[in-house]
């Protein structure tokens, strides 16, 4: 191997972030760059917290400058298109990268081929689409805000329903703060009768009932089939709305269909549970890019992505010293569904699953994670 080998990562999320991180300190001498369109970084599970006004969009984007610097991180800005060589060679809009060895962190892509999908906010899609809400919401005097998710139905795994949750809650606590709750009409749709059943069974029953607490209703098991600009089209019949939330499914990055990377049949990058892509040297995934094995609770979420990330990074230091892969993911889910002023907190691994009740102290820890990650990334 290489004193100084070659590194790429692609993306600027949680998982190239964690991803880089620990090949450092594995590989203090590395030549390790970090591929992605901006030196930028958007903590986005804090944008459930924008519409509410409890944190602005400029609090979640962060520059990445100062924490390149730090851990000797080199920086290259483009538009991934493909790779070449094997993976040796990383394509974008603004040259090609070489690289003795690949991880693929750039994260998924929202599928968005429901008709009228223009129609809905989708607020992972950003702090623009965070503060669309936010805008419509203050704008409102009341009416019907209609709030659900899709998957992708070749890769049923492959949704966020996490952050849809959140919403309703945290929409339905902050109308009765600010004291016109009896005048918005709250209504939570999702194609299957069960939704978040990856969350285990306490968990849908938990959801449902706090659902039924606050007055939200449900349209469940209907297949969508489109948005007007006033309304959810389902199967089971028609929503009026004033407003539209909604998460769709996802796949992998558009650039896949470029290489010939095994993808699985939902899009993404077919991974091992060692992270490493099949039939492929020394080119490793983790976080939303990759397909892995595993239970059929796996989330997309960012705690999974560290994970993926750090098991990537330990198997591509040993890939590049010549020996096996040895370390494997751990399948964990953990998740607090914030509802503005509680939180409720659902874990769920291979062995059980907990569900515990709404709680201020859920809340509070949901935002001491947030200052505590952000704050290695000011003050690096």
């Amino acid at each position: 191997m290489s004193l100084q080998p070659r590194i790429s990562i692609l993306g600027a999320g949680f998982a190239a972030l964690t991803a880089a991180r620990e090949l450092r300190q594995r590989m203090p001498e590395a030549d390790i760059t970090l591929i992605a369109p901006s030196a930028e970084f958007i903590y986005y599970p804090s944008l459930i917290w924008v519409p509410s006004g409890l944190r602005r969009g400029k609090d979640l984007l962060l520059s990445l400058n100062k924490w390149m610097g730090k851990n000797r991180i080199q920086f290259r800005r483009g538009q991934v298109t493909g790779i070449a060589e094997g993976g040796r060679l990383v394509l974008t809009d603004t040259g090609e990268i070489g690289n003795d060895a690949l991880i693929i962190a750039s994260g998924g892509r929202f599928l968005k081929a429901l008709p009228g999908i223009e129609h809905a906010i989708t607020i992972c899609e950003g702090i623009a689409a965070a503060e669309a809400m936010r805008d419509r919401l203050t704008a409102m005097h009341g009416g019907t805000i209609a709030l659900g998710f899709g998957t992708n139905p070749k890769e049923p795994a492959a949704m966020r329903g996490g952050p849809m949750f959140e919403l309703l809650f945290g929409l339905d606590t902050l109308l009765r703060q600010q004291g016109r709750r009896d005048k918005f009409r709250l209504v939570f749709f999702n194609p299957a009768p069960e939704p978040g059943k990856r969350l285990g069974e306490k968990a849908v029953k938990g959801l449902l009932e706090e659902m039924k607490r606050r007055h939200i209703e449900t349209h469940l098991g209907h297949k969508i089939l489109g948005f007007d600009a006033d309304k959810v089209k389902t199967e089971g019949g028609e929503i009026p709305a004033d407003m539209i939330l909604f998460m769709p499914g996802m796949t992998g990055p558009g650039w896949l269909a470029n290489t010939e990377l095994p993808k699985s049949e939902g899009g993404f990058v077919v991974a091992d549970a060692y992270c490493q892509v099949k039939g492929w040297d020394k080119i490793f995934v983790a976080g939303d890019a990759g397909s892995y094995p595993g239970p059929d609770w796996m989330p997309k979420q960012a705690h999974l992505a560290d994970l993926q990330a750090k098991a990537a990074a330990e198997n591509l230091v040993a890939a590049l010293q010549g020996k096996p892969a040895s370390v494997k993911f751990r399948p964990e889910l953990i998740c607090i569904v914030d509802t503005l002023d509680k939180g409720i907190l659902v874990y769920r691994d291979e062995k059980r699953a907990l569900v515990l009740p709404p709680m201020r102290l859920m809340h509070w820890a949901k935002r001491l994670f947030e200052r505590l990650y952000l704050r290695q990334i000011r003050s690096a």
